[in-house]
């Protein structure tokens, strides 16, 4: 593999523009992990922040690095990988994160960074520069995700209806109102766990393309986890708020029970992805969640209409940051 060379100024641009994102991603995704404990009542907005934020971070210590290894390595060739092509990735996949927040659609900000790297990689080399296997994998899981939150969503909701039938609805609301608090917090781990990595799998794929890092290493530097992973809960902490109530409160109604529900059976899609090195959407996981919890209890209780709008933000995620980083690819190569 070529080493490229760039000035020390656009390589801290681009790691500072790939932070930004990290950011972003925890801004955007912060409604993912708390809009069902925000709209059941248990936690405050505040605090449910502060905590998704804190346990974004303490992924770092329980999840491996898979899933950075999959978007550094797995997505494109690192060799046609220079700075043009990840200036055109971040911005395409920032544009839409905005376009999105702006207008409240619970998207992917994990897909619309792949689109970037594809939309990129694409305006240079062209489809040969694209690794078939990886992003199939990516696709496989872009149906996957939702299905498998959908799922075990709506597993738990019957196990739990099942367990607590002779319960009254007082002492049910009392058990899982503490309850939330564990599967939104697990719910948030797995969050962090797989969406910090994929800024620190594009880092890696930089500093590896400019001789920075070994081609061969096992895995990036520490101080590029430890960055990313504050960089997202950060990002976090400030919280989409555009997007808590589409996710908490417009698809179906949750109580505290449906709450922990939809946060459990997210938390272990999220879990068995980031282990097998998939970078999924967190948004789509509980999204397919909460369509199964709402669905256990009556078709009726989901609004179908919105969740069908929500779908089709997924469907154009990819293709539309796709077509704004390789605008932005040529747009790199006129300013640095």
């Amino acid at each position: 593999m070529h080493t490229i060379q760039i000035s020390l100024y656009v390589l801290i641009l681009l790691i500072g523009l790939a932070l930004i994102f990290d950011f972003m991603n925890g801004f955007h995704d912060a409604a993912n992990a708390i809009a069902t404990v925000v709209s059941t009542g248990v936690l405050k907005p505040q605090t449910a922040v502060a905590m998704a934020a804190l346990f974004n971070f303490v992924a770092i210590f329980v999840v491996g690095l898979h899933v950075a290894g999959t978007v550094g390595k797995g997505t494109i060739d690192p060799g046609i990988v220079d700075q043009y092509v990840i200036f055109g990735a971040l911005v395409g996949a920032i544009v839409w994160n905005l376009f999105t927040w702006y207008y409240g659609i619970p998207s992917s900000s994990s897909h619309a960074l792949i689109g970037g790297l594809v939309g990129a990689a694409v305006a240079k080399s062209g489809t040969s520069a694209l690794v078939g296997g990886g992003l199939w994998k990516t696709v496989q899981w872009i149906i996957l995700s939702p299905l498998m939150g959908f799922v075990f969503g709506s597993i738990i909701m019957l196990i739990v209806s099942w367990i607590f039938v002779r319960s009254t609805p007082r002492r049910v609301d009392k058990w899982f109102r503490r309850l939330q608090l564990i599967s939104a917090a697990s719910y948030s781990l797995g969050h962090g766990g797989n969406d910090a990595q994929k800024t620190i799998g594009i880092i890696w794929m930089l500093l590896i393309a400019v001789g920075q890092v070994p081609a061969g290493g096992e895995t990036p530097p520490l101080w590029v986890i430890v960055s990313c992973y504050g960089a997202i809960s950060f990002g976090t902490l400030f919280g989409g708020w555009r997007i808590v109530k589409t996710m908490g409160q417009k698809i179906t109604k949750l109580k505290p029970v449906g709450g922990f529900c939809a946060e459990s059976g997210g938390a272990i899609t999220l879990l068995i992805a980031s282990h097998f090195g998939v970078p999924v959407s967190t948004t789509h996981t509980i999204t397919g969640a909460i369509v199964g919890v709402g669905s256990a209890q009556k078709m009726s209780a989901v609004r179908w209409g919105v969740a069908g709008n929500i779908v089709w933000a997924w469907i154009f995620t990819i293709p539309a940051s796709a077509f704004v980083a390789a605008l932005a690819w040529w747009v790199g190569h006129h300013i640095m």
